[in-house]
């Protein structure tokens, strides 16, 4: 005969133990939007990724977080569309934006959808001039405020429009703004770059379809975030192109300035037409320096220029940049130096993505060949060692270990953040979007797919 206290002892484990069952079954494909859970704000910490690359200076690094372990696929989100840019992450919840111009609201621990919100129709690419996306929604990634408490994201609509939204928590939609671009001419304009938050205003980067068809011209533009008020914009002075398009977006500097990229444009001689180059620009989007390789004229021919990775800012006051043609330039982040003014150059790979930063050492994302960890001393660069050559993602750091993508055949790198040796992989069961990099979380890393998102454990 059991004693009470013995039956409540043993009632206590079987709940525990049904509670752990419930816990380990993950949904592969989450279906109709179930009741909101996390409406509070989000914690501090380490948990939350509220913008590319989980700061305003896109660093890439998270603190905090445990050391990496075995990897499982704790869970998969089918969504409606591909998910190209960064899930963000705010408290429990996970924020994801599709090619179908939608934003879900997802469960951190299960991948259930919490809420849809669809807010528009994306173009097809058979209606659109070039490009390789289809259809066209929502790219860049989007951004959280907490000041507001509103999730900011640019969808591109019929008509060729750009949206701006802010949306709660909660997934309702709190103000949409159309958002014109800058050049005027929003049938060619892509927006692929992250969005960026600084002193009330949302920062928006446009750039040209692939194939870099008619004639638009890169630009970025702020809108309050309030969602009404004047907008202001800068616009890139070349007759066409100098796409503003890295995936990591605007990156914040000292003194509120906003580094980024630009692409090729078509002067291929002098004079100099303010592209492939990085621009340091003023709150109120004036520019305030920039640097241009001494190669801009070949490099705009050749279609080999700076604007395919975004700046990186290291801890030191140094800049590097690096694109299409190989070489990376180190800069003084307070004095760009304008054409040929770099302190240093040195060939590492041809860069496509975001790059991440722990101090003075940059994660270049490399095209073929293997990643690149780079160290600046001593007003040198020094190529630490390289990753898998299949691994062409952005990288980001946490938990000891540099995670990595390689988006063709959907595997996420976790790599010795001393040495770059290999030390765990895992396939996501789908192919990811070009740029493709994960946030993450705890435990978690979180990659946008093709088909949704992916969650692995381990991290």
């Amino acid at each position: 005969m059991r004693t009470p206290r013995a039956r409540a002892l043993l009632l206590a484990i079987v709940l525990v133990l049904t509670g752990c069952a419930s816990a380990a079954r993950r949904p592969s494909s989450p279906a109709a939007p179930q009741s909101p859970s996390t409406t509070a704000p989000p914690a501090p910490g380490a948990t939350n990724w509220l913008i590319y690359h989980a700061n305003a200076q896109h660093t890439g690094l998270v603190s905090g977080l445990p050391t990496a372990g075995p990897l499982t696929l704790d869970w998969t989100a089918r969504l409606d569309g591909a998910v190209y840019g960064q899930p963000l992450i705010i408290g429990s919840l996970v924020v994801a934006a599709t090619e179908n111009d939608s934003l879900y609201g997802l469960n951190r621990a299960t991948g259930a959808v919490e809420w849809r919100t669809h807010v528009g129709t994306p173009v097809p690419l058979s209606a659109l001039p070039c490009g390789d996306i289809n259809p066209l929604g929502i790219t860049g990634t989007p951004v959280y405020d907490p000041a507001t408490k509103l999730v900011y994201a640019v969808a591109e609509q019929t008509g060729y429009q750009h949206v701006l939204y802010g949306l709660t928590l909660t997934g309702k939609v709190r103000f949409s703004r159309l958002l014109p671009t800058p050049d005027g001419h929003p049938r060619y304009d892509q927006q692929r770059a992250a969005l960026a938050i600084d002193l009330g205003r949302v920062y928006v980067a446009f750039g040209g379809l692939f194939g870099d068809c008619g004639p638009y011209r890169g630009s970025v533009a702020g809108a309050p975030v309030s969602g009404s008020g004047p907008l202001i914009s800068y616009l890139v002075p070349a007759t066409r192109e100098g796409a503003i398009w890295g995936t990591a977006g605007p990156v914040l500097g000292p003194g509120n300035t906003l580094y980024v990229t630009v692409g090729n444009g078509a002067a291929t001689g002098p004079p100099y037409d303010g592209t492939d180059s990085v621009l340091e620009l003023t709150a109120g989007l004036h520019r305030a320096g920039f640097f241009a390789p001494s190669t801009w004229a070949s490099d705009n021919a050749n279609d080999l220029d700076l604007g395919s990775m975004s700046p990186a800012l290291l801890s030191n006051g140094m800049t590097l940049a690096d694109g299409k043609r190989g070489t990376a330039y180190l800069l003084s982040t307070p004095h760009l130096g304008g054409i040929g003014g770099q302190l240093a150059k040195a060939p590492v790979c041809a860069a496509f993505g975001g790059p991440s930063v722990d101090g003075s050492v940059a994660y270049i994302p490399c095209e073929g060949g293997g990643m690149a960890a780079i160290e600046v001393a001593g007003g040198k660069l020094k190529v630490l060692w390289r990753g898998p050559g299949s691994a062409s993602g952005s990288p980001v750091l946490g938990g000891g270990a540099v995670w990595v993508a390689d988006w063709d055949s959907g595997t996420l790198y976790e790599l010795s953040q001393a040495t770059g040796r290999v030390q765990r992989r895992i396939g996501l069961g789908s192919p990811l979007p070009h740029f493709a990099s994960p946030s993450l979380s705890g435990g978690l890393a979180l990659i946008g797919t093709v088909h949704g998102v992916a969650a692995v454990r381990g991290v």
